[in-house]
């Protein structure tokens, strides 16, 4: 099937990312605007419409109204997803040359921007769920420990990330994490690429955003936890540990010259969409649909798992012994699309749309897949064996650069990566540029392999 006919196909039940559902979700105006004179809204930078680093202009009108919105010093939009704000956001954080720390659960684009920004990524392992297979969220007393660690590596720390909530929605205590950060003398970014609807602070039982909390940076993906179009972003400043010129001079060098008018406008009516009092009684509702769900399916015997974010559903397969890549196509045939197959589970994102009819057809497909399946003994998930905190054993763009040959992995012991294992989605590395793979790590990464083959290589390129 051909690109426009995939574009305009019609998909019964879309449990998959952009959470405005196929359209269902965007916010009135964008509907609008769309529905006027093809083409009409793909401008250029006009001197009325402005952009995300110029001074004057709608953009610039609009970014200041969503800053003061979200009591924050500085906000600028994205075209290029939450993966440019936070790429920009690291090349303001810290010079070549200096590390950053970061959780192994982060995304690959920040280690990308470390690779051309020549940062030494000083990556710390977090707790890890093996019923399941997932990276868990980690509490102050963890993060003392990897601090206590990584003062042996002796490098000049310029700055720490965090990633919360987690694709899967897990989240953590953030209100002591920053504080411990802060308490360093560090500033603290934070990936909320699945965490922007927390700003609406509907209600208390829900996690608030890290900026909440005095994260001095919060990059939230409009697309992925906002009602906004693919691509859109917004990065979200506060404090005075990091330089607004610096940002916009990152800014500058990652993002496009010719930012799109319409992607724009989507993250102006992503925001108002979050902190308007219409919104927010459009996403209580959902919310509360999503819980009535959630009990439903539960009461119904899936087998699902906890997490803090009501709009994603994880069906935990591995309870049943079952692969949620193999559970994920068979959905897919009862054209049921989720988002994030995993080998123990299979995440649904519900995201702003209504899926009221959904929870007897749920359980009948699963019941249909278990009784295709079996029932079978539940899997278990072997931790990666990661040091509590390590850093490459060359720089991440020297091994990039290198020459290099393709070696089996079986081969490959003792020799040094050039390039990034990473199953997407999640884009989480399993290993990096200029990391060297010890016996344990091949192991590993051959036990992955088989967990994920459509997405791991039996090969991997190293260093020659």
């Amino acid at each position: 099937m051909g690109l426009f006919n995939l574009l305009s196909a019609n998909r019964s039940e879309n449990l998959f990312l952009p959470a405005h559902g196929r359209g269902n979700a965007l916010p009135k105006k964008i509907k609008t605007l769309l529905k006027l004179r093809p083409g009409i809204w793909d401008l250029p930078e006009l001197f009325e419409i402005g952009g995300p680093l110029i001074s004057e202009g709608a953009i610039a009108d609009s970014q200041k109204f969503s800053a003061n919105e979200l009591g924050v010093d500085r906000c600028w939009y994205g075209v290029n997803g939450a993966t440019g704000l936070l790429q920009s956001s690291l090349l303001a954080l810290a010079r070549p040359g200096q590390a950053v720390l970061m959780p192994r659960n982060i995304h690959k684009s920040c280690i990308q921007a470390c690779l051309f920004g020549g940062l030494i990524p000083l990556l710390f392992d977090v707790p890890y769920l093996t019923d399941r297979g997932h990276a868990n969220v980690f509490d102050k007393k963890w993060l003392k420990r990897v601090f206590k660690k990584a003062k042996e590596f002796e490098e000049d720390i310029a700055a720490v990330v965090l990633v919360n909530p987690t694709y899967q929605g897990y989240s953590a205590d953030m209100e002591s994490l920053i504080g411990e950060i802060h308490s360093h003398s560090l500033p603290v970014l934070v990936d909320e690429a699945h965490g922007a609807y927390l700003i609406s602070q509907i209600r208390p039982d829900l996690p608030k955003s890290a900026i909440s909390f005095g994260a001095d940076l919060v990059v939230h993906s409009l697309h992925k936890s906002a009602p906004g179009l693919v691509q859109s972003a917004v990065l979200l400043s506060q404090g005075d540990k990091v330089d607004p010129f610096k940002i916009e001079r990152s800014i500058e060098f990652l993002q496009t010259s010719s930012p799109s008018s319409l992607l724009l406008a989507s993250c102006e009516s992503a925001i108002k969409e979050l902190i308007s009092s219409k919104g927010q009684k459009k996403l209580k509702s959902r919310i509360d649909e999503a819980e009535l769900l959630r009990d439903f399916l539960i009461n119904n015997e899936i087998p699902l798992l906890k997490n803090s974010d009501p709009l994603k559903i994880i069906l935990h397969t591995s309870k049943y012994g079952l692969s949620g890549i193999e559970v994920d196509k068979k959905f897919i045939e009862k054209r049921i699309i989720g988002e994030l197959a995993e080998p123990g589970t299979l995440t649904f994102c519900l995201g702003f749309s209504s899926h009221k009819r959904l929870g007897k057809r749920f359980v009948r497909i699963w019941n249909e897949i278990l009784t295709s399946f079996g029932q079978q003994k539940s899997c278990f998930f072997k931790r990666p064996p990661f040091d509590i905190v390590s850093k490459p054993h060359k720089p991440c763009s020297f091994a990039w650069g290198s020459n290099f040959e393709k070696v089996n992995l079986q081969d490959a012991i003792g020799r040094i990566s050039v390039e990034m294992v990473c199953p997407y989605p999640p884009g989480i590395p399993l290993l990096i540029p200029g990391e060297i793979l010890d016996e344990a790590r091949v192991d590993w990464l051959i036990e992955q392999k088989n967990f994920w083959p459509e997405q791991i290589s039996d090969f991997v390129r190293v260093i020659s």
